[in-house]
């Protein structure tokens, strides 16, 4: 049963990553400045953050040893969320992605460029 159970929880630490990877790619093309990085490509850990302006930064981090999400504001922590609930943020922050982007002369400029 436990070899099962960790089998099935590195496949759940890939997947979150692949979709980590993936929101990175999404973002940066939404001109947020965005990076994922694994380490190795056994994709079994990764970093990833965006900033989301007036210095709002946001940092994701996922691993076989746990997962946090951190949001930070001019260099101070404003929230840290472990397991469950920081996979819950994630969520709310791929949900801003589906969003339609009003149109501006930034947009069309980034249009342009991807």
């Amino acid at each position: 049963m436990f070899l099962r159970l960790a089998h099935q929880h590195r496949q759940f630490v890939q997947d979150l990553v692949m979709n980590l990877q993936a929101l990175a790619i999404v973002l940066e093309r939404r001109g947020y400045p965005a990076s994922c990085y694994t380490c190795g490509d056994q994709m079994n850990s990764a970093s990833f953050m965006v900033s989301l302006g007036n210095n709002h930064l946001i940092r994701f981090l996922v691993s076989d040893y746990g997962i946090t999400w951190t949001e930070m504001r001019d260099d101070r922590e404003l929230m840290k969320l472990e397991g469950a609930e920081a996979i819950n943020q994630l969520q709310e922050l791929a949900n801003l992605v589906k969003q339609p982007i009003p149109v501006t002369s930034t947009n069309k400029a980034l249009a342009k460029r991807v």
